[in-house]
């Protein structure tokens, strides 16, 4: 899976692009601050997974194939992403309407 790491400073300035990566492309985005990461942008079957884990549901350690007598689990149906319509503007004043 490619990635990309970047300053919170440059992050705000393209934060639609690094969403865009992450829900279209797939990819890691982490978020840095004096070469430390600080955040990161994660996918929200990612973020479910974190929660899970937190919450005590999941169990790492436990990886492996299922028990042959053990029903295989039910697929999770997964939501389309969010359609976003964005893309990077220069920074400036917005150009001129025209009539």
């Amino acid at each position: 899976m490619n990635g990309v790491e970047i300053p919170v400073t440059e992050a705000r300035k393209v934060l639609a692009d690094l969403i865009n990566r992450v829900v279209y492309a797939g990819e890691e985005v982490v978020l840095t601050r004096h070469g430390k990461t600080v955040a990161a942008l994660v996918s929200p079957e990612e973020l479910e997974v974190l929660r899970m884990l937190r919450a005590g549901r999941l169990d790492l350690t436990q990886t492996g194939p299922a028990s042959p007598d053990q029903p295989p689990a039910e697929p999770q149906r997964r939501e389309p992403p969010l359609r976003i319509a964005a893309h990077l503007r220069p920074p400036g004043p917005p150009p001129a309407s025209r009539p």
